[in-house]
């Protein structure tokens, strides 16, 4: 099995990891102390900020010529973002340790540091169920789960959460973010602590990607009972919620994601469109790399006879658009690639789970589910801010 495919399945197998909490009956995991700069990943001004990072971004139109779009983060932004990263860790144990290797510090530069222009970001590290043990489940050879507490994961992110409001957020509102493992930990986060409980009052929204929120059918409520689905950039109180599937291969039967039980849906935002049933254009940002991509050549390249550029990322307007569906029982995020074959620039991206060379087809577009939407997703952070700030005065 594929490393990324591993990282695919990441999701189920970290639920799985904590439905095991009943039956393992072992002690509490010594507390971090998330008063320490070294517990988190990314904290805006800290020495180490792992956000502190190289966003700029090729700019490559579909006529093949090419602009360069800078960024730069705001310190002072009104508001702050809270972030649970998915599964990445390569550690060797069950739990991850609490020191930030590349693979962490890859995936908050893709998913995260972009938001840096609308809020101060706050990224705990926490000890996540990683993929060396997800390898060994998978090839039917479990880890040792003696002396592992399942609860580790939660915990951690609770007591980071509760440092957090307790001495960094002073009444300012917050977004929080999460994908794949981290959405299920803020889901329970969000249930627990924020939903319906004075917590809520500072929470702007909450976007929740690589999930399959409930919602009850008929209703923009369901698991979370007072924090609705949102439907406007201007509305605050609501959750983005969605997984993404190219339209072209849309959910098997056995696809984990955009499938609740029954009497309910998977909740499905869509960024770049959020009035129920909207299309829209997807503002991309995708890692310039083999990974993202258009490989269906020797040597990929995003506009045909041209040499790749050298900034870390690409921004592909016109490429990808997005709207929400209802169909064969599942709800989801569906992309289209709106391919011209006759211009210069690639006409398809990559981003699909892969195992043994073929496309996972219940997996979708997991690995990207951020990548896709991470334009849009800053631009709504910035319109509910503003919203949030406006009901405060």
């Amino acid at each position: 099995m594929s490393r990324t495919m591993l990282r695919a399945l990441a999701l189920s197998a970290a639920f799985a990891f904590v439905g095991l909490s009943a039956q393992a009956q072992a002690p509490a995991t010594p507390k971090n102390d998330y008063s320490k700069p070294q517990a988190w990943l990314c904290w805006t001004g800290k020495p180490g900020d792992a956000c502190a990072v190289d966003l700029t971004t090729t700019v490559v139109k579909a006529n093949g010529s090419e602009s360069v779009e800078a960024f730069k983060a705001d310190p002072k932004a009104p508001i702050d973002c809270f972030y649970v990263y998915p599964t990445v860790s390569n550690d060797p144990g069950v739990l991850s340790d609490m020191h930030a290797d590349a693979e962490e510090l890859g995936v908050v530069k893709a998913q995260l540091a972009r938001f840096g222009s609308k809020c101060r970001i706050f990224a705990p590290l926490y000890r996540q169920f990683t993929l060396t043990a997800l390898r060994a489940r998978m090839t039917g050879k479990p880890m040792d789960m003696t002396g592992v507490n399942p609860a580790t994961t939660y915990d951690d992110v609770l007591d980071a959460w509760n440092y957090y409001l307790a001495h960094e957020n002073k009444g300012r509102g917050v977004v929080l973010i999460g994908h794949s493992q981290g959405s299920g930990l803020l889901t329970q986060l969000i249930s627990k602590e924020i939903d319906g409980k004075p917590a809520q009052a500072r929470m702007v929204s909450a976007i929740l990607m690589g999930t399959r929120l409930p919602l009850d059918k008929g209703k923009d409520t369901g698991l979370f009972k007072h924090i609705p689905l949102c439907r406007s950039a201007s509305q605050t109180g609501c959750v983005i919620a969605y997984a993404s599937f190219r339209d072209t291969i849309p959910p098997p039967a056995d696809s984990l994601f955009g499938k609740a039980k029954a009497g309910e849906i998977a909740a499905c935002a869509n960024p770049a469109n959020l009035a129920p049933g909207g299309k829209g254009e997807l503002h991309a940002y995708l890692s310039n790399g083999s990974q993202i991509a258009n490989s269906s050549a020797a040597a990929p390249t995003w506009v045909k006879g041209k040499a790749n550029p050298k900034t870390p990322f690409v921004s592909v307007p016109g490429l990808l658009s997005g709207q929400c569906v209802e169909k064969n029982g599942f709800s989801y995020l569906e992309v289209h690639v709106n391919a011209v074959p006759s211009d210069p620039r690639t006409d398809d991206i990559n981003g699909d789970v892969m195992a043994a060379g073929k496309v996972n087809a219940a997996w979708g577009l997991h690995l990207i589910d951020a990548n896709l939407a991470m334009g849009n997703l800053v631009d709504i952070v910035g319109a509910e801010s503003k919203a949030y700030l406006a009901k405060k005065k």
